[in-house]
């Protein structure tokens, strides 16, 4: 045996040791690894970003800093030419935009002059949506107070969304509803169901990990959600400061400092196959500051 064959054999007896049929797969060319899982897209609300006196201006620190894309208002003051021409000239993606008025003007308000406001306003947000490329508008459907009782407020709000949605799947933009404190909608098995029941693909969750948190687990939403979610929202809450310093001071940490166990959200998020934008909702600042938000999310979403 020549000493290249000896070299050989002994090579193939190390990769057996090592790992046996693997090891020899490996080495003969048959294996391959795992393709890596798709990362999340990150972006940010364009409040976030304090510098810049333009819009355009803004964008560039945003997409220096390392976010992807960012979520607007709308309807907003904003016109529409000023928001194309930041987006072509820095390549940050507007991936989608926040209904601006469903705080005031709600989809299930007794007065059916404001639900008409209400989805007006949802329908300018879905043009402007599609006018900028964007994936998705946010929608909080409907609070629960004094004058809205709970069934009030399913009910209408249901009513609204179906006469919206033919246009949602005209421009193939999604409505994402989030969970916030609105008193509406409180387990992921109600969510679920609500958005089943409207029966369109154009409608789903924009869940807020942070949100969640003091009446509930990001990562059981995920799961129960699954293919129903369009998009996240990367925040965290802490409920050591809810309890010590009041219910909205359980905002005032940064990521990864607060309770969302962002190891098991995206152990949920790989079990459900989501790979769509992951967008922080978390306090404004400079450049330095928005780098850092975006290092967190490196972090804290790695996958």
């Amino acid at each position: 045996m020549s000493a290249h064959e000896l070299s050989a054999a002994f090579d193939r007896r190390a990769l057996l040791r090592g790992g046996g049929v693997l090891a020899l797969a490996a080495w003969s060319g048959a294996w391959q690894a795992p393709a890596a899982r798709p990362k999340l897209r990150k972006a940010c609300m364009l409040y976030m970003c304090s510098g810049g006196k333009t819009l355009r201006e803004k964008f560039e620190i945003l997409k220096r800093a390392g976010f992807e894309g960012v979520e607007l208002d709308s309807p907003t003051p904003i016109p529409r030419e000023e928001i194309l021409a930041a987006r072509d000239a820095t390549g940050l993606a507007v991936c989608g935009v926040v209904d601006s008025v469903h705080w005031r003007q709600s989809l299930a308000d007794s007065d059916e002059s404001v639900r008409a406001q209400a989805v007006a306003a949802l329908e300018t947000a879905l043009r402007d949506c599609h006018a900028f490329g964007g994936e998705s508008v946010l929608l909080v459907p409907a609070i629960v107070n004094k004058r809205v009782s709970y069934a009030q407020a399913y009910e209408r709000s249901q009513a609204e969304l179906r006469k919206v949605l033919p246009l949602a799947a005209e421009l193939r933009v999604k409505i994402g509803i989030e969970n916030v404190w609105n008193d509406f909608l409180l387990s992921p098995l109600e969510a679920a169901r609500y958005v089943d029941e409207l029966e369109s693909p154009w409608v789903g969750w924009h869940l807020d990990c942070g949100n969640v948190v003091t009446y509930g687990h990001a990562e059981q939403w995920v799961r129960i959600l699954g293919k129903r979610l369009v998009k996240l929202h990367v925040k965290d809450f802490s409920r050591k400061r809810r309890d010590a310093e009041g219910l909205w001071k359980g905002f005032d940490v940064a990521l990864g400092e607060g309770d969302v166990d962002w190891k098991a959200v995206v152990a949920a998020l790989d079990e459900v196959g989501f790979n769509g934008w992951a967008s922080a909702e978390v306090a404004a600042g400079d450049e330095g500051h928005l780098r850092d938000v975006v290092a967190r999310m490196d972090r804290l979403l790695a996958r």
